[in-house]
């Protein structure tokens, strides 16, 4: 879990539905089933390609260790994590524990 600790995560900035984050992933089965109709998605900024399936690999067995229910599947060409909503805090918690950075939006403070 070593190669974890240089990875950053996004958070992906729409909310999705579960037939509506499916309509490009080649796997349909691959959602939680728990997970209804309210779903987050993550999504590497740190690695491309091949490198970024296998980080996300790695997130996902580190999630599986405390019983957090995700699915990594492509997502516009890329891989994406995708957990409940209720699980977006357990997951970051753990994430961070494993030194994966969660970059955040940054916003403009009101004048």
């Amino acid at each position: 879990m070593d190669s974890l600790q240089h990875s950053v995560v996004h958070r992906l900035p729409q909310s999705y539905r579960r037939q509506y984050a499916l309509t490009g992933c080649s796997e349909l089965q691959q959602v939680p089933d728990h997970a209804g109709d309210d779903l987050i998605g993550l999504c590497l900024l740190s690695h491309q390609g091949e490198q970024a399936w296998s980080v996300m690999q790695l997130i996902q067995d580190a999630l599986a260790e405390i019983q957090l229910d995700c699915s990594v599947v492509e997502w516009e060409g890329e891989p994406c994590l995708f957990v409940a909503r209720e699980d977006e805090f357990t997951t970051t918690c753990r994430l961070k524990n494993f030194g994966v950075s969660i970059a955040e939006a940054f916003s403009q403070p009101s004048a």
